[in-house]
């Protein structure tokens, strides 16, 4: 007898069928069904959307999560468009990156390459 399941393993579906096994003499199998040959391909589960740094108000961009800073990439006095990477932040062994919320210019960058970072810190302002 098989019977059908439905398994999620890292977030993709698979179908799969199970045949149960007896202790009984064995049988021969018999034609299979459509059914039978039938292979389902993996569901891929769907991607997050790319974390933004949430702005406590116009112009400041700061951590949306406690983490680590790996690498800033803008400068004071630097022009950033929206959706510009400022700087990539490690949290939960995972690179998120910190966009510009808005287009402007780079007042001041308030965090340096390793320095450890509270959610809701600011991290830059811009102009």
């Amino acid at each position: 007898m098989q019977r059908r399941f439905v398994v999620t393993v890292d977030g993709v579906r698979y179908e799969v069928e199970v045949e149960e096994v007896r202790e009984a003499a064995p049988q021969a199998p018999g034609p299979q069904s459509a059914f039978d040959r039938q292979v389902t391909p993996p569901v891929p589960a769907p991607k997050p959307p790319k974390p933004q740094a949430p702005s406590t108000g116009e112009g400041h961009v700061t951590a949306p999560m406690p983490g680590i800073i790996l690498k800033v990439r803008v400068k004071p006095g630097e022009r950033v468009q929206k959706g510009a990477v400022l700087m990539l932040l490690e949290a939960m062994k995972m690179e998120n990156e910190i966009l510009a919320p808005v287009d402007g210019t780079v007042a001041e960058v308030r965090v340096g390459q390793g320095q450890q970072v509270s959610a809701g810190d600011t991290l830059v302002t811009l102009g």
